[in-house]
């Protein structure tokens, strides 16, 4: 009698079209390769600017003119293996640190009130082992994977696509504690960005239209009330003011605005070469390697190379987007939908200044502006959107 040796459940031959089976289930699929090259280009880019916007200022630089390239070259590098480490970590764990991620965030800005140190106006920093930190920038992510999460949880436990009342509170109050700590530094174009962040969370999330517009409608209350109530401090309703009329105060709160046009202006079709702009190697501009980094652009590479890094910017907003509409999983999809929206906003909201269509309020150029903080989390973010567009590739390969 032969005796057929037993497999286990669920296993395969290992042989023929079993083996061939398996090895295509199995097999990892690969990343958003259009993602990491557009990344890519704008961190290069994004580095060659900030040594031109600082290599001629000694107040910045003292006799190193590279000082600022080499920090931002470590920043990147840092940046990298975020990013890295993020995706290498399995799909499942996003969710299960999800709520770490937005415990730490909350207590970083608690700390920032607390022991922070105050920038231009703003107490926004901590100084730990001799790094500048800005908790606010990791609490945009923080609240998006927050937000995905509890959306996540209500999809499991419900057919129903749309978000009901108690869903709609339980993501505003999600949101609604870091907004109130940054709003205490203030960083107002952080909140910005944040409230930007969210809205769009909501709409991707499925909320009810007049949800929608009535956060809008109460925002932009909210906003007028503020002003009236002389909440803001002086420095930012000038920064408004001048928005609405820069030739208001063009030696005062319109200055920035108007220095950075005039920048741009000199810049015409294809610039006037990198390291070479005049208002830049001159420091008309302030705060250019931050900032304004996008004058740096507009001046050294034109129009066209500044439309490149647009037009950069737009494709990983494409590719977050993508992956987004691509995940069945509402986890998935809520947070790639939440990032590409982060990003979308802050691109905006940064360029828009540079260009004056948009009030100054102090938010970096995402993979471009000179900083840690701000590298950090955008990176961080791009792993999250690996880590999703792996999860859908694995999905689509079992299938």
């Amino acid at each position: 009698m032969t005796v057929t040796p037993l497999r286990p459940l669920g296993a395969r031959p290992l042989g023929g079209r079993g083996a061939a089976a398996a090895t295509t289930r199995t097999r990892i699929p690969g990343l958003d390769w259009v993602l990491l090259a557009a990344v890519a280009v704008l961190l290069v880019v994004g580095t060659l600017l900030v040594w031109s916007a600082t290599a001629t200022r000694a107040s910045l630089v003292g006799d190193d003119s590279t000082a600022f390239l080499r920090r931002q070259l470590v920043n990147v590098a840092i940046g990298v293996v975020l990013a890295v480490v993020v995706v290498a970590t399995d799909h499942r764990w996003l969710r299960i640190v999800a709520p770490l991620v937005y415990l730490v965030s909350v207590v970083g800005l608690v700390l920032v009130l607390v022991m922070g140190s105050t920038i231009n106006g703003s107490r926004s920093w901590l100084r730990i082992a001799g790094m500048s930190i800005q908790p606010a920038e990791f609490a945009k992510l923080a609240v998006v994977v927050g937000m995905a999460l509890l959306v996540a949880e209500r999809a499991q436990a419900s057919w129903r696509r749309s978000v009901g009342t108690r869903e709609v509170v339980g993501l505003l109050a999600i949101a609604a504690v870091p907004a109130v700590l940054i709003l205490g530094q203030p960083d107002l174009g952080t909140m910005l960005v944040l409230s930007a962040t969210v809205l769009g969370v909501l709409a991707i999330a499925g909320t009810p239209r007049r949800w929608l517009v009535g956060l809008v409608g109460a925002g932009a209350g909210a906003a007028v009330a503020a002003v009236g109530a002389g909440i803001l401090k002086p420095y930012q309703l000038d920064r408004f003011l001048a928005f609405l009329d820069p030739n208001r105060d063009p030696l005062g709160a319109g200055y920035n605005t108007e220095q950075a046009r005039i920048a741009i202006g000199n810049g015409g079709l294809f610039g006037q070469g990198l390291f070479n702009g005049s208002q830049t190697r001159s420091g008309f501009v302030p705060e250019q390697q931050t900032d304004f980094i996008f004058t740096v652009a507009g001046e050294e590479l034109g129009l066209v190379g500044a439309g490149l890094i647009v037009a950069l910017l737009a494709l990983v907003v494409w590719r977050a987007l993508r992956i987004a509409s691509a995940s069945d999983d509402a986890f998935g999809r809520v947070a790639a939908g939440g990032i590409a929206c982060w990003f979308g906003f802050q691109a905006f909201q940064n360029v828009g200044m540079c260009l004056g269509i948009m009030p100054v309020t102090g938010v970096p150029l995402p993979f471009v502006s000179y900083g840690g903080s701000s590298l950090f989390a955008v990176m961080l973010a791009v792993g999250v959107l690996q880590s999703i567009h792996l999860r859908n590739g694995t999905r689509g390969e079992a299938g």
